[in-house]
């Protein structure tokens, strides 16, 4: 019996939108995971006086958009621990509590993957999970290259041809992938839900999503 493959996409999240919905949907299907699972940020490092939405709210958000997914779902293992925020510590922590019936993969930008040597333990992190990196169409391999990592370029690859390497895969591997992409900012939505542009906003997060906004007066200020 083969292991089951969890996803975990770490983010802000404020709010969750269509995008990261998107790509949540191709990754599982991609990759053959049996969950995606969006873990909510407490205070990204990066982030900290950048006066993001409660915990509450975004958490919220994310129920709301994955509630009709059977594949995706949220987890609290970061707001439940606001003073270990990093990457590192949220896959042993996962792994953990997921088991070891669990492949763990670790979902990032490949704006992330660039800067993956400023992360806390990053060398130990790459041995901990495998990585999906979502690259932009064009991205250039020998630009993410790094000493000790294992890397596979999947892009333009099918489902089957992934799945046989991943079944190969002996050690952890940083997968690069040009499948996904998010085209819709964050930003925009927050200024469309500060200017009360509702049809602007629905077509930018969910409906669940876009009338807990309103109802909270999210953004707004």
């Amino acid at each position: 019996m083969r292991q089951k493959r969890a996803a975990i996409y770490g983010g802000t999240f404020d709010p969750v939108h269509n995008g990261h919905i998107e790509v949540a949907r191709r990754v599982q299907k991609l990759f053959a995971l049996d969950e995606v699972i969006f873990v909510p940020a407490c205070v990204p490092p990066h982030k900290r006086n950048s006066g993001i939405s409660s915990a509450f709210h975004r958490f919220a958000m994310l129920i709301l958009a994955t509630e009709d997914d059977d594949h995706l779902c949220v987890s609290t293992i970061e707001l439940d621990r606001p003073d270990r925020p990093y990457a590192v510590e949220t896959i042993a922590r996962m792994q953990q509590e997921l088991g070891s019936d669990y492949r763990l993969f670790f979902l990032m930008g490949a704006d992330s993957w660039s800067e993956i040597k400023t992360w806390r333990d990053w060398q130990r992190l790459l041995t901990m999970s495998d990585q999906i990196v979502m690259t932009p169409p064009g991205y250039e391999l020998g630009a993410a290259a790094l000493d000790g990592a294992s890397i596979a370029d999947v892009c333009g690859l099918s489902e089957g041809a992934i799945a046989r390497l991943i079944d190969d895969a002996h050690a952890p591997k940083a997968f690069l992938t040009d499948a996904v992409s998010i085209s819709v900012s964050a930003t925009a939505i927050r200024e469309a839900a500060r200017r009360n542009e509702r049809d602007k906003l629905r077509q930018m997060v969910s409906p669940s999503v876009a009338a807990y906004i309103e109802k909270y007066g999210l953004y707004r200020n």
